[in-house]
């Protein structure tokens, strides 16, 4: 089953040692999902006013530049996974979560292949 663990943070990297450490760990954290078999993908992204919106208006394409609202949290990064079952789903969530310090989101992919 594969599961995508949505990991927020503010809009700004503030680069401190603690965000540094999470850093680490998180990167640490892949590598082992990574042996497991576990890991499909994982990446950071970018800062949200990189980011774009596209979408086909009467037949155009328009794209509109980021950000798109006022928001304390956004998304940063994620862990996509593919594991025995939803239990092991929130193990993977409960440490990225730990690891961050912070919340994170767990959903299931709706088809996998």
């Amino acid at each position: 089953m594969k599961y995508l663990v949505l990991i927020y943070g503010g809009d700004r990297p503030s680069g401190s040692p603690a965000d540094l450490a999470a850093v680490r760990a998180l990167t640490k954290f892949k590598g082992e999902l990574a042996v497991s078999g576990e890991l499909v993908s994982s990446e950071g992204l970018s800062l949200p006013g990189d980011g774009r919106v596209v979408q086909v208006r009467e037949g155009a394409r328009v794209v509109t530049d980021g950000p798109y609202g006022e928001a304390k949290e956004q998304l940063a990064g994620f862990f996509l996974v593919d594991v025995a079952d939803d239990a092991r789903a929130q193990q993977v969530a409960g440490h990225v979560s730990t690891i961050i310090g912070d919340r994170v989101e767990l959903r299931p992919t709706v088809l996998s292949t």
